[in-house]
């Protein structure tokens, strides 16, 4: 293969960043192509993938500018005409050495971090069982109201706290200090405060509700996507009392909503709540808390919607109540009861 010339390499890599840019990791039918069309192709979009992954791990103060020149470079593309071979090219003149000097700066930054990044004054992990709840006071006097079947791992260091949920849901009374910001890690998202009231759910093994649900009952918290390139240049959205938000498992955050003071962790109180929830995803949760002897085999009947509160430690009510509500009824199946349409 003959080798590209400079200038030929310039327009391949002002191509690529076209591409990158806009699809970036979530490739389509026609990226896929362009891919597959020439190997130099896929070595350019290759090239951008690992600049921008390089990000992830530089000192955010030296990204901001960058952040800035997108976000205008972004809006500039959006007009008629603006995203041509020039435009990109003129971004790419840009961007090249600005994110050559992060590099040099982050494998700096790296290096100092590794040897001088103090330990944690604390560090604990706390794990409640299935149908298991419990409350955790940390050293400096902030309160965790931990779910059924919930991992959090706590850090807590002179100049900032870090609680992650590997899995699971807790309610958080934070102890304020502006000096040590509290941030919750859970999936795709950070949740940041200084002092507050406010829930967090990431349930992993939920179908259907397995992204992450943040809600505000006091205070306010600053929610962002937690990691990758995309954490620079999305906004963070700031939840105040009454709100929640909610995002997938890949961290696409959807609008902010409105809740009322009891919908927040109704779990605190031994209830579990449903709006307009497919059927089998109400019983995913209740499963969270203990085995409910229930099966549904029928698809249309898993997607029927459901809406109540519940106790899911005493489900005799639920299964008494559900055929009135859905039009379906228990069949007992060996051990089990099976939730099966009306025939």
């Amino acid at each position: 293969m003959t080798p590209l010339s400079n200038p030929d390499r310039r327009d391949l890599d002002a191509e690529a960043l076209d591409w990158f840019v806009r699809c970036g990791e979530q490739p389509t039918a026609e990226l896929r192509a362009w891919l597959d069309a020439d190997p130099a192709h896929r070595q350019a979009y290759e090239r951008w993938t690992r600049e921008w992954s390089q990000l992830d791990a530089l000192p955010s103060a030296g990204v901001d500018g960058l952040r800035r020149q997108l976000a205008a470079d972004k809006r500039q593309a959006d007009k008629p005409r603006a995203r041509g071979r020039a435009f990109w090219l003129a971004a790419l003149s840009r961007w090249t050495p600005a994110i050559s000097a992060l590099m040099v700066g982050g494998m700096a930054y790296l290096a100092w971090s590794q040897w001088h990044t103090p330990p944690a004054l604390y560090a604990e992990t706390f794990v409640t069982a299935r149908g298991e709840q419990r409350d955790v006071t940390l050293p400096d006097g902030s309160l965790l109201r931990l779910d059924t079947a919930t991992r959090v791992e706590v850090k807590l260091y002179e100049k900032r706290r870090v609680v992650s949920i590997p899995d699971g849901q807790a309610v958080f009374q934070v102890q304020g200090d502006a000096t040590r910001p509290f941030d919750v890690l859970a999936g795709p998202l950070k949740i940041t405060v200084v002092g507050t009231r406010f829930s967090v759910r990431h349930t992993v093994g939920v179908p259907g509700d397995d992204g992450v649900r943040v809600a505000v009952d006091e205070g306010k918290v600053k929610v962002a996507r937690a990691e990758g390139w995309g954490a620079y240049f999305a906004a963070a959205e700031v939840l105040t009392p009454g709100q929640q938000l909610s995002a997938s498992a890949d961290g696409d955050m959807a609008p902010v909503t409105p809740v009322a003071s009891a919908g927040i962790a109704p779990w605190r109180d031994g209830m579990v709540s449903f709006n307009n929830t497919p059927l089998s995803q109400a019983l995913a949760e209740f499963e969270r808390y203990g085995a409910t002897g229930l099966h549904v085999r029928n698809a249309a009947v898993g997607a029927l919607r459901l809406t109540g509160t519940f106790d899911p430690r005493n489900l005799g009510n639920f299964k008494r109540n559900l055929p009135k509500v859905l039009p379906v009824q228990l069949l007992p199946q060996g051990d089990v009861m099976e939730i099966a349409p009306l025939s």
